[in-house]
């Protein structure tokens, strides 16, 4: 593989070839690759959308993408195959450097592709229905920022089934990310917050030392954002649901970054003109009963989840904090066969990404999905807060996570609870 980039990087700089060009042979790979990050709104701190924009950045480009740092892809390429999959080819890193070693030329603007029709603010489209916090919070320059939560009546007088979510934050100086949670009518969660008004839930410490929420159970996972992290879009016949009468719940984590902030943040949604085939949920496979010795360069914690009922899983996230180092999703099949779905042996919390299978990962009774994360506490993780601390499940960055979401599509007249919980015997026969 390396041999094939150094012949075709050395094939495009010999005399006689023809020179590489901005709009023949560069944007193209921009638009496939990084103009969706890379434009006026969106989370890159420069855009890519001209030859004057991205002419000053031609060594830099040739630097990101001959380590793979650029476009941001940590699956392991012996594992898998994505459908989502961002990294560039071997022939598209030879063309981007090149670029950079031969004068980052223009070239023909006649020659250059038409551009692409992104949609200002929304990556989903105009949505149905947009659904933002009331009013500004303030962000302090300085200090621990507890997650704040935010609940919002939807108004919503019959189900909707939705199709394609987004975040938009309002200020991603200070918005870490969030979390958009569906709090159905009845439910308990967050039962002390007025509607609007930010909410911090009380604490509780457990046996392990860790801290937990105290206010009980969750709403349903509808869309999240953080960096790299793209909109929630589902294929035709598929949709989440939210039942009439729900609350959206937004969870915000921020983090100071030394300047006083507001933010004000929303989730788009789009419906599905009528009811889905299948109901898609996202759930996780993960533990917050973990503690990482100070020191430890390669702590490994392993959870389970038992499958009881049947579903196509698709859209793996791995989570994890500062000290996250790997992560790895397995599917145990009845007859014990172990088979490897995601290997991320680099993983970055700098970028949350999704990884959707090119191929039907089926679920069935008798499953058992695993996930294996590994942390470094050490001093030679430079991310790390401090390699002298005892680490525990906690929301802060400073803290862990160990969560392997995943979204699964079901029959939609199926109760989710059977997904996850074993059927109750039938009433005795008698014989």
């Amino acid at each position: 593989m390396r041999l094939q980039f150094v012949v075709l990087a050395g094939c495009l700089s010999l005399p006689g070839a023809a020179k590489v060009t901005y709009h023949k042979d560069v944007l193209p790979v921009l638009q496939k690759s990084c103009q969706g990050c890379h434009r006026p709104g969106e989370p890159a701190p420069m855009t890519f959308m001209s030859y004057k924009e991205t002419r000053p950045w031609a060594k830099a480009i040739k630097q990101a993408v001959q380590t793979r740092k650029m476009p941001p892809w940590f699956a392991d390429r012996a594992v898998g195959h994505f459908s989502n999959d961002r990294s560039l080819s071997d022939a598209e890193i030879a063309t981007l450097t090149a670029w950079a070693d031969t004068g980052a030329t223009e070239g023909n603007a006649k020659d250059a592709p038409a551009p692409v029709a992104f949609i200002n603010g929304w990556n989903i489209g105009k949505p149905d229905v947009e659904i933002e916090m009331p009013a500004e919070f303030a962000v302090p320059a300085s200090g621990t920022i507890d997650y704040q939560y935010f609940v919002i009546p939807t108004g919503f007088t019959e189900d909707k089934w939705v199709r394609a979510a987004e975040v938009r934050p309002g200020n991603r100086a200070v918005v870490h990310h969030v979390i958009a949670f569906v709090r159905e009518p009845g439910s308990r969660w967050l039962q002390g917050a007025r509607p609007g008004v930010p909410f911090v839930p009380s604490r509780r410490k457990d046996n392990s030392g860790g801290e937990r929420r105290s206010e009980g159970g969750q709403g349903e996972f509808l869309v999240g954002y953080a960096p790299g992290s793209m909109p929630e879009m589902l294929a035709p016949g598929r949709a989440k649901l939210i039942k009439a009468g729900s609350d959206i719940v937004f969870q915000m984590h921020y983090t100071a970054n030394g300047k006083e902030h507001t933010d004000r943040s929303k989730i788009g949604l789009t419906f599905a003109k009528e009811p889905p085939r299948e109901r898609v949920m996202t759930l996780a496979v993960g533990t917050d009963k973990f503690v990482i010795p100070p020191g430890a360069g390669n702590h490994r914690v392993d959870a389970t989840l038992a499958i009881h009922g049947s579903g196509e899983m698709f859209g793996l996230l791995p989570h994890m904090h500062l000290r996250g180092k790997s992560f790895e999703y397995r599917l145990v099949h009845p007859d014990g066969r172990r088979e490897t779905l995601l290997n991320v042996p680099r993983y970055d919390f700098n970028w949350q990404l999704s990884y959707y299978p090119a191929r039907p990962i089926m679920l069935g009774p008798g499953m058992v999905l695993e996930a294996t994360a590994h942390f470094d506490n050490s001093a030679n993780n430079p991310a790390n807060p401090d390699a002298k601390a005892e680490v525990r499940f906690g929301d802060q960055s400073w803290e862990e996570m160990m969560l392997g979401f995943f979204n699964i599509a079901f029959d939609a007249k199926l109760n989710p609870m059977e997904i996850l919980r074993p059927r109750q015997a039938g009433p005795s026969s008698g014989e």
